[in-house]
């Protein structure tokens, strides 16, 4: 008789890969349900409700239908666990960029569409609202901690864009707080507490100047090109749109794997691809 507690857990982790296999289709998040208050029960009367307490113990007997249920998800849930690297060092979200968790799957993005296309992709670019943990700690990464970082089912495409149309996007990302991998922004904050791009590079053959009248391919996902809009809009702008036929999740477990192959840990990329002139800001106020 399995562990009546074991079974619970794996149910759990069952109900979790359903929900992300097949909720999150979109990276916009639903509106919650506002509450409703509960009525008063009629006439005032006094409702008691009755407990009942059941001991889960291996005297419980199995659920046919859980027990059946499992049969179909229990090795799915169990490649959640399935470790595929090493973290070394803390992924965060936050500030420009997204900060380490932005640059992480910005450069898997960069590295698994360079493998599809078999040429150079310029730019990579991810909305942050598409990356649901704030933090990954240090230690074994599993394919769980991909999946609940990156639930939707978004896939890969790129798009060509001439010069112009890069600097517009990049100062868009800068001022939004996207991420990005395959360019340096240098820029200042304004009294209003804006971000502004002071120069912008692109790091091929170390630094250099984007061409207004050269085409740069850039890669991002399905959602970002479809929702078009005043932050997206460019893309549509562009030319040669192609799917890649691969989700942004399989593309972020790929690096990982292929870092881990080669003897490599994933650590937190804080390398510069934001950087803020202090200088030319306004000095941070520290509260009293």
């Amino acid at each position: 008789m399995a562990n009546p507690l074991v079974l619970r857990k794996v149910a759990r982790d069952a109900f979790l890969l359903v929900i992300l296999l097949t909720a999150g289709v979109s990276v916009l998040a639903q509106p919650a349900a506002k509450p409703q208050a509960s009525p008063a029960p009629a006439g005032g009367n006094d409702v008691r409700g009755r407990v009942s307490e059941t001991l889960v113990d291996s005297t419980l007997d199995d659920d046919p239908a859980l027990s059946k249920m499992l049969a179909v998800y229990a090795p799915k849930v169990r490649e959640l666990d399935v470790v595929i690297g090493r973290l070394r060092g803390e992924l965060r979200k936050g500030g420009a960029g997204s900060g380490s968790l932005g640059n992480f799957v910005t450069d898997g993005m960069r590295w698994q569409a360079t493998m599809k296309a078999g040429k150079t992709i310029t730019l990579a670019v991810m909305n942050g609202g598409g990356m649901r943990r704030s933090t990954i700690g240090e230690g074994e990464l599993r394919a769980r901690d991909i999946f609940e970082l990156l639930p939707f089912e978004n896939a890969l495409v790129t798009v060509d864009l001439t010069g112009v149309q890069l600097k517009k996007l990049l100062e868009t990302i800068l001022t939004a707080n996207e991420a990005q991998s395959g360019a340096r922004i240098v820029y200042k904050t304004t009294a209003e507490k804006k971000n502004e791009a002071e120069s912008i590079k692109l790091r091929e053959a170390g630094e250099t100047e984007i061409d207004p009248a050269k085409t740069y391919t850039v890669v991002t996902i399905d959602y970002i090109y479809n929702v078009g809009g005043a932050r997206w809009g460019v893309f549509r702008e562009g030319t040669n749109m192609k799917a890649l036929g691969i989700t942004l999740r399989e593309s972020l477990m790929n690096y990982v794997k292929s870092e881990s192959a080669s003897g490599r840990d994933i650590k937190p990329n804080l390398d510069g691809r934001f950087s803020l002139d202090k200088a030319n800001s306004p000095p941070e106020v520290k509260p009293q």
